[in-house]
């Protein structure tokens, strides 16, 4: 029987962006109607959807060789797993998410110690009790199963809730008064898939990619000509990723350059490589950048 890699693929709100960067990074996953089985263009994947939350203990337990979940569900769960990458992307950005303990604004809150003998709604709920124990605060910690932003102050005194930019939390006129965590997607396995010489080099090429994926989104190329009497003033110019590539052009008085630089900043470099001498510049996008 071939070998196969039993993958977990987060279903809900990481669903969509996991699934591109997959495709970013050279493997389709094609999830359609209810099934929880999504296809994939690689016969020695299996994929599964599975909710971010119970990621982990899926990993641990076997059921999966690997999957993809937040670091908060792995703290959550105290999941004995093999953190093998992390993969800084979310619903909506390529940033961390945070888990806030938030009140209503007009409320007296202003520090954990002053729900001491209150009650806290959340679905991060172990975590949130090993938190406020650390703390020797005594709050009762509530398993919320959804809206958490509205329940406030009639049907819990504070939150404890996940976010990205901070705007539901302020539609719902809630204010943060302590991050708990940062929390970003990781790539755990299995420790005994992890064992497995076979297993363990499927993962690490999924790490590779994925991650090489993921480099190449804030990244484009550059190339130009120049004459070899500018080189130096092009060359002073590019913040490289690496030193740039020189090659000699056909004309022995000139050569092209290439290289790798942060998209944010192609706006300000291609004016100074024209003033610096460049001609025939040209910005292409990167698929991959590894590393």
């Amino acid at each position: 029987m071939a070998n196969k890699l039993k993958l977990g693929i987060p279903k809900g709100s990481l669903q969509d962006a996991t699934l591109a960067l997959f495709a970013r990074a050279g493997w389709n996953i094609y999830a359609s109607g209810r099934s929880y089985f999504p296809t994939i263009d690689d016969t020695e994947i299996e994929c599964m959807l599975v909710r971010a939350q119970e990621m982990a203990r899926y990993v641990e337990h076997g059921a999966l060789d690997a999957g993809l979940t937040g670091n908060d569900w792995v703290l959550e769960n105290l999941a004995d797993v093999e953190r093998v990458t992390s993969l800084t992307y979310s619903k909506q950005s390529n940033t961390r998410v945070k888990w806030v303990l938030a009140v209503p604004e007009d409320s007296p809150f202003q520090k954990p110690e002053d729900l001491e003998g209150k009650t806290i709604a959340t679905e991060l709920v172990e975590y949130t009790k090993r938190y406020f124990a650390e703390k020797k605060i005594n709050v009762k910690v509530e398993f919320s199963w959804g809206a958490t932003e509205v329940k406030p102050p009639t049907l819990a005194d504070a939150i404890v809730e996940v976010t990205e930019t901070g705007s539901s939390l302020r539609a719902n006129r809630l204010r943060i008064i302590e991050t708990l965590m940062e929390s970003e997607t990781q790539l755990i396995a299995n420790k005994t898939s992890w064992a497995d010489d076979w297993k363990r080099e499927k993962i690490e090429t999924l790490s590779l990619m994925l991650n090489g994926a993921m480099a190449a989104q804030s990244q484009v190329g550059l190339m130009l000509n120049v004459e070899k009497s500018n080189l130096d003033a092009v060359l002073a110019v590019l913040p490289a990723l690496n030193s740039p590539t020189v090659n000699q052009l056909h004309d022995s008085n000139w050569v092209a350059v290439n290289t790798i630089l942060e998209q944010s900043t192609v706006r300000d470099v291609i004016p100074q490589l024209k003033a610096a001498g460049g001609t025939g510049i040209v910005e292409y996008p990167l698929s991959k950048v590894v590393l």
